[in-house]
């Protein structure tokens, strides 16, 4: 028989953030740069499978959780020689706690960083080969604040043909249906993080997602079974 998919809902997500930081004293910075190694891994071996010799990314960054961990992707990227570019949807003002303490580093770092409200993927990034989507993950549950700025990436990804790899969930998708929020990003690939989504059974998903890919964050095993526990 084939492997049981184990797949989470929006509250058992943040459940087991919860107790992997409060009852294993893991640090939240060290669970988002778990995360962002995972993806990070999954976009270095994507161009280097890519036949052609161009590395340019760039990572669409909210302010939440999940844009932090876009910026420590960037982070990783760069370190491996990977050109990237980090696009974001607000103002930076707005990070908060790890989110925060990453994008001090980027800021350190120097790290090329665009207002994607002033920002083209056709005109201004040199028709990147791969997008990292980091704008929205598993607690968008409602049609996005910006949807409009998040309807013209869709256009311009579109154009372009870059390759488009999600974190966690793909941007617009809600993570409990699986049904498009407003505006949704298309991903070539989705690395969700412990375990696949609940939406991710609805085959209207599979339009967004692509391929997914599990990546582990640095909690015990026995957690996930905690967590699913009635």
């Amino acid at each position: 028989m084939p492997d049981e998919i184990i797949r989470l809902t929006r509250k058992q997500v943040r459940e087991y953030d919860r107790r992997a930081i409060e009852d294993y004293h893991i640090p939240g910075i060290v669970l988002m740069e778990n995360a962002a190694r995972g993806v990070a891994d999954v976009a270095i071996q994507h161009l280097k499978d890519d036949p052609y010799d161009n590395t340019d990314t760039v990572i669409l960054c909210g302010s939440g959780n999940n844009g932090g961990d876009g910026l420590a992707i960037a982070r990783l990227l760069h370190i491996a020689g990977i050109n990237v570019t980090i696009a974001l949807t607000d103002d930076p003002g707005r990070f908060r706690g790890d989110a925060l303490t990453n994008w001090r580093i980027v800021e350190a770092m120097e790290l090329p960083v665009k207002s994607l409200s002033q920002f083209s993927l056709m005109h201004d990034a040199c028709q990147p080969r791969l997008i990292i989507d980091a704008i929205y993950g598993t607690g968008l549950s409602e049609r996005p604040r910006n949807a409009e700025l998040l309807e013209r990436q869709v256009g311009e990804i579109s154009v372009i043909c870059a390759d488009v790899i999600a974190v966690d969930v793909p941007s617009g998708v809600d993570c409990d249906t699986g049904e498009p929020l407003g505006p949704c990003l298309s991903a070539t690939k989705t690395v969700t993080f412990v375990a696949q989504k609940a939406g991710f059974a609805n085959p209207k998903s599979r339009e967004f997602t692509g391929e997914v890919i599990v990546a582990d964050i640095g909690a015990p095993r026995e957690l996930l079974a905690k967590v699913r526990e009635p």
